[in-house]
Parts: structure tokens; C-alpha cells; sequence
């Protein structure tokens, strides 16, 4: 009999250390973050509660299945549940990452309440408005299609949400109802309208509004008579934007008209330069207007044609301050300057003052300050030794009681003590000069007084005078004096001869002063600029006396360091266009050029044979250039002050400036 054995008899024991069974954890699905600033802030206060439980409650309502809870409530009908819907929708909607696609049925959903209010709920709000407030209901539905339509609107930035739009059945019927149904110049559609016109901007690059659409389905008309109606900033705007977008497309061409209220608008509102949106939206219109040529053409027979021309140069010159700095260059040269008054110096002599000083001194500290009062280093000065001896003597002798002088050996000897650069030396020659080279005496310059006497070449030794009559009776004196009936006037470098007596009389007076001494300006200054720097001063003839350079030369100028903003360069554009059709036969005129071996070229014909817009528009192109050209002779002295960054776009601006001066010249184009 053979005996069983259980081999795993083992697994019946518990082992050592027992480790009880975790249960299996359940694998989370990953689910995309979803919230708005709303629910994230939610999260924030309730971070320290039950994580799991509130990701379930805050990203339930998102998640993209056929009952999603938004999407259910926002098509209910109940009240309750569709403001709960929009108003999570209405955050939702700013963010990037919102897609219609993404919760199935929330696009139908939103056109519900604004498709009631374009057909149906703006009757019942007049009806009931007309004497007493509308009902609680209706406003909230109000409410509703408003809000709807505002997530629409926000949502359609988004190219995905854009694209689902254009595509769905609703978008183009709704548009059309409010457009056709809805006043926009009563306040309670205001709102709607605006809303409608921004969610049309984003279609508009797609849509093409054919020749043969019924009249009830182009919605051109209605934007057009809102931009001829309307005085809401904000509306207008818009409409302008939209129409700029729509006839941005060539297909839509065949919409366009010379006489457009869009384009009256756009001229209207152009010179509001303080209001950039405005006048931004205005411009663009006016581009797309433009870029045609037949209706570039058919703009220069407009009448306002040169005003609108002068509104967008002053608006590129109004614009462009703010990118510009100021610079200031000195290119001043060398000036050469003398007194204004007449100056003469004079060897120093010490003051009184200085005298006592220097008595109280003792040898050899007096010598030394003597020397300092009375001397200057000079490197091309020189004194004799024997002057040098014979100062200090005639100074000091007078008060050797106090204190003996020194001995002249002494003296000379100091002087290198007190100026080292100094050296006394013996000069061979015909005769031995002994002299100490690097000093000079000091000098004083002294204003030439006013009433001293300058006769006998500024040799009179008489004292100044107080006034101009004591110094006429002095110089009298020294007319009795001189011997004969003609004498020269001596009158320092007067250079009269051989004049009688009466007349040197009055002629005399011609060299006194006034009493009074004459008034200055502040700002002028006490010295008098020269021609050059051998010029002399006084001269005489003073009225021949050339023109002296600027003292100061400061060149101030403004430059760009950037281009102007984005409207002012469309605004460029605009002008640039309208230049190139004005001067449209000239350009196309043959020219002798090289590769023609100085023949005329063959002009290209670069029309197109198939384009009969040009049967639609009134008015002789002719005339249309002649207009053009006047039009930019008025306007080339502001585009002289247009100074762009850009130096290709600057280029255009002198080529249209010279052009003005070329066509001002011509008898043909000449203004009337």
C-alpha cells in the first residue's frame, strides 16, 4: 500500500510574519481639466476636504457624453436649470480650450433661446414694454438669449468653434432674423444686435454673398442701414469691421457700390483721431474700398477725395509724435571772444595794505612774500637782476629802521626759493646782461575809465573825470594849446587829419561817452564775439565788420526709432494707392530706357479683358487723375514732415513729396 504525501502541506500553515491581503486598488481614469477660474477657486477653499469627491462634483457637468448635464439642462425648458447651464457657460467661454464638439448638443442648445428672441420674443418685450415693465419670465428669457448669444460669440474666436458655426444650419437663419427683424437703434436690442454682428465678423471670410441671393438672405442691406443709422460707437465698429472682413474675399466684390453708406461712414468718422478703434475700423474699410481699381479710380472723383487725403496724412503726423525722439547735436566750432569794454594793464604795485603786511615781517620771510606779491612764474619772462634789486630797495628802504635789507646777492639768490623754475644767468653779447629768466612782474588789468582823457594818442596823463562835460572843457584846453587854424585829432587812434578848428570842436564829441552808461539785456553777454582769432577789436568801421560765427550751434531734430502704429501705415497705404492711381497714364507711358537701347518699351497690358466693372462706374478717368494730382501738390508740404522708420516705406513717402513738386511745376496740373 503505498503512502500518500501531501506536498503542499505547507501552504495549510500561516507563515512567519503574518501580512494580511491588501484589497486591489481601483485604477483611476484620467480625466482632462476642465474647470473655469470659478470652480478652480471652488477647489482652492475646499482643498483640505475630500479630493476625490470633489473632482467627481466639480467635472461632472463637462465631461463630453450625450447627457451631459449642461447640455441636458440648456435644453430642458426649465428655468431654473438653463440659468444654472448659461451661467457656467458664460465662464466656460473664455476659455481657449472650449470646443463645441466636445459636449455633444450644446451648440443646438444655444440657438434655441436666441432664435426665440429674434422671431418672437422681441414682439412680446414691445408689446409688453409699451406701458408697464415686461414681465419677470420674459426678461429672464431675455436674459437667456443674450447670454446665449454671448457664448456664441465668444466661443467663435475659436477657429474649431468657428468652423462648426459656419457649418450649422442655425447660424445663417439667426443672423438673418436679427439683422432684418431687430431695431438696432432701440436700447433693447442694442445688445443682441452688437452680439450678432460679432459672431457675423467670424463667418464673413467664408461667406460669398452672390448677385442672384434673394433679398431676404443677404445680410448686406441691414448692415449697411445700420452704418447709415446708427450713432453707437460700438455698433459701428463692428458693422465697419464686419463689412472690411466680408469684401476682403474678391467674391464679394460685385456687393460693392461707389456711393456705399459704409464708405460715407468711414470719411464721416476718420477725423476722430482720439478714438484709434474707430478710426482704425475706418481705415480698414477704406483699404478694402481702395484695393480695386475701379473703385480707386472712382474715389478720385469723389468730393471729399482731397479731404480725406489731408485727414490721412494728419492722421500718420498725429500718430507718429509718439515714436519719435528728440535729438540734440553741438556742432559748435571754436569761438574767439575779447571784453566788451576796453581793458589795459599795468605792472602791479602793492597796496597799502600789502606794505604793512610785510613790514611786520622779518628777513629773509619778507623778501619771500615780496617776491610772491610782486612776481608770477613765466616761462618766457624775464627781469634784470639790477630791476629785481632795485624794487626791492626803493620798497624797503624807506623802513630799514624796523628791519635791515638784505644784500642784492641775497635777493637774487631768493628768488629760486620762492620759484623754482626760476634761474638767474648772465647773457654774453656786446654788452653782459645779468638777468633772472622765468619770472615777470604781475600785472592788473584795469577798465579804461569812461571820462579819461585819450588825447595825444592816449598819452594825457590828466586824472578821469566825472563827467562827459569836465572832460569836453579839458580836451578845449588842449585845442588852445595846439598851434595853427587845422590840427589832427589825437584822440587815441582817430584817424581825422588837418581839421579846423570849429569843426574839430564837434568833432570831438563824438569821441565822449554818454552820461549814463548804456542798458544791457540779461542775457547779453560782457564779451564780444570776433570773425576770427587775428580780428581786431574796436575797429573802424564797425558796420563793415564780418558776421562772427554762433557762439553756440545746437542742432535739434526729432527722428523715429520705430514705425508708427498699425493704422497709420494703412493709412499709408491708402495714400499710396490713391497716388498710384492718379499717376496711373503716366506710369504706363512709354520710357527710354537701356534695355531698349534708348527706344521706348512696349508698354504691358496688364488689364483684364474679362473685368466689366469699370461699364458700372460714372465719370471720366481723365479727370479722376487730374483730380488725383492736384490733390497731392496740396498735401506735399505735410508729407515733407512725414519721417517713417521704415526706409522702404519712407521712400514712398519722398517719391509722392518730389512728385508733388514735379506736377506743381507742370502748367497741366497746376491748381485752378
Amino acid at each position: 500500500m503505498t503512502t500518500f504525501v501531501n506536498r503542499n502541506a505547507a501552504s495549510y500553515y500561516r507563515p512567519q510574519p503574518y501580512v494580511p491581503q491588501q484589497p486591489a486598488q481601483a485604477v483611476q481614469r484620467a480625466v482632462p481639466d476642465v474647470r473655469d477660474d470659478y470652480e478652480r477657486e471652488l477647489y482652492i477653499q475646499t482643498l483640505y476636504t475630500d479630493l476625490q469627491l470633489l473632482a467627481c462634483v466639480l467635472g461632472w457637468y463637462t465631461e463630453g457624453t450625450p447627457h451631459n448635464r449642461m447640455s441636458l439642462s440648456l435644453r430642458s425648458g426649465i428655468l431654473g436649470e438653463v440659468a444654472w447651464a448659461l451661467d457656467r457657460l458664460c465662464r466656460l467661454c473664455h476659455n481657449e480650450q472650449f470646443v463645441f464638439r466636445s459636449i455633444p448638443g450644446l451648440i443646438d442648445g444655444l440657438f434655441d433661446w436666441p432664435e426665440w428672441y429674434a422671431t418672437e420674443g422681441y414682439k412680446q418685450c414691445a408689446e409688453e414694454g409699451i406701458l408697464f415693465s415686461p414681465s419677470r419670465d420674459l426678461v429672464q428669457k431675455r436674459r437667456f438669449a443674450l447670454e446665449s448669444l454671448f457664448v456664441l460669440r465668444n466661443a467663435a474666436l475659436n477657429e474649431t468653434n468657428a468652423w462648426d458655426l459656419a457649418v450649422h444650419s442655425h447660424t445663417m437663419i439667426l443672423l438673418l432674423n436679427a439683422l432684418f427683424n431687430l431695431d438696432a437703434n432701440k436700447d433693447e436690442n442694442v445688445e443682441f444686435v452688437l452680439y450678432t454682428l460679432d459672431v457675423f465678423q467670424v463667418l464673413a471670410p467664408r461667406m460669398i454673398i452672390h448677385a442672384n441671393l434673394l433679398p431676404k438672405q443677404n445680410p448686406l442691406p441691414s448692415i449697411l442701414n445700420i452704418l447709415r443709422t446708427t450713432t453707437n460707437r460700438s455698433m459701428i465698429i463692428s458693422a465697419m469691421t464686419a463689412l472690411t472682413t466680408l469684401f476682403s474675399n474678391p467674391s464679394n466684390i460685385s456687393q460693392l457700390t461707389t456711393d456705399s453708406p459704409a464708405l460715407a461712414a468711414a470719411i464721416r468718422y476718420l477725423p476722430l483721431f482720439m478714438d484709434i478703434p474707430l478710426v482704425d475700423a475706418c481705415l480698414n474699410y477704406l483699404y478694402v474700398h481702395i484695393s480695386h481699381p475701379p473703385f480707386a479710380r472712382a474715389f478720385l472723383l469723389h468730393p471729399g477725395m482731397q479731404s480725406v487725403l489731408k485727414l490721412l496724412v494728419s492722421f500718420i503726423l498725429h500718430e507718429q509724435s509718439s515714436v519719435e525722439e528728440n535729438i540734440s547735436l553741438d556742432v559748435t566750432g571754436l569761438v574767439h571772444t575779447v571784453a566788451s569794454t576796453a581793458t589795459h594793464t599795468k605792472d602791479h604795485e602793492l597796496t597799502q595794505e600789502e606794505l604793512d603786511g610785510l613790514l611786520e615781517l622779518s628777513e629773509p620771510q619778507r623778501c619771500y612774500e615780496w617776491m610772491k606779491h610782486m612776481f608770477v612764474a613765466k616761462a618766457d619772462g624775464e627781469l634784470t637782476q639790477v630791476d629785481f634789486w632795485n624794487l626791492y630797495k626803493d620798497t624797503f628802504t624807506p623802513h630799514a629802521e624796523k628791519c635791515a635789507l638784505l644784500v642784492a646777492s641775497d635777493v637774487i639768490k631768493n628768488v629760486n626759493n620762492v620759484f623754482p623754475q626760476a634761474q638767474a644767468m648772465v647773457l654774453q653779447g656786446p654788452v653782459q646782461r645779468f638777468v633772472v629768466r622765468g619770472v615777470d612782474r604781475r600785472k592788473d588789468a584795469t577798465i579804461v575809465e569812461r571820462f579819461k582823457c585819450q588825447w595825444d594818442r592816449s598819452q594825457c596823463q590828466e586824472v578821469a573825470f566825472q563827467a562827459p562835460s569836465d572832460l569836453y572843457d579839458h580836451l578845449l584846453e588842449h585845442l588852445v594849446a595846439a598851434d595853427g587854424a587845422e590840427h589832427d585829432c589825437s584822440w587815441a587812434t582817430c584817424s581825422k587829419t588837418n581839421l579846423p578848428k570849429s569843426q574839430l570842436r564837434s568833432h570831438i564829441l563824438t569821441h565822449l561817452s554818454t552820461s549814463q552808461p548804456l542798458q544791457k539785456h540779461p542775457s547779453q553777454s560782457d564779451t564780444i564775439t570776433l570773425p576770427s582769432s587775428g580780428a581786431q577789436f574796436p575797429i573802424a568801421d564797425p558796420t563793415s565788420r564780418p558776421v562772427p560765427p554762433l557762439r553756440s550751434t545746437v542742432i535739434n531734430y526729432t527722428r523715429p526709432k520705430a514705425d508708427p502704429p498699425s493704422p497709420a501705415l494703412t493709412a499709408l497705404l491708402i495714400i499710396r494707392i490713391l497716388y498710384r492711381t492718379s499717376f496711373a497714364s503716366a506710369d504706363a507711358a512709354p520710357r527710354a530706357d537701356v534695355d531698349h537701347f534708348g527706344f521706348p518699351g512696349l508698354v504691358e497690358d496688364t488689364s483684364d479683358p474679362d473685368d466689366a466693372s469699370d461699364a458700372n462706374l460714372g465719370g471720366d478717368d481723365k479727370e479722376g487723375e487730374m483730380r488725383g494730382r492736384k490733390a497731392f501738390v496740396g498735401i506735399r508740404r505735410m508729407l515733407e514732415n512725414v519721417n517713417i522708420y521704415d526706409s522702404v516705406l519712407m521712400s514712398w513717402v519722398a517719391e509722392m513729396a518730389e512728385i508733388g513738386v514735379a506736377t506743381s511745376s507742370s502748367p497741366e496740373a497746376s491748381p485752378p
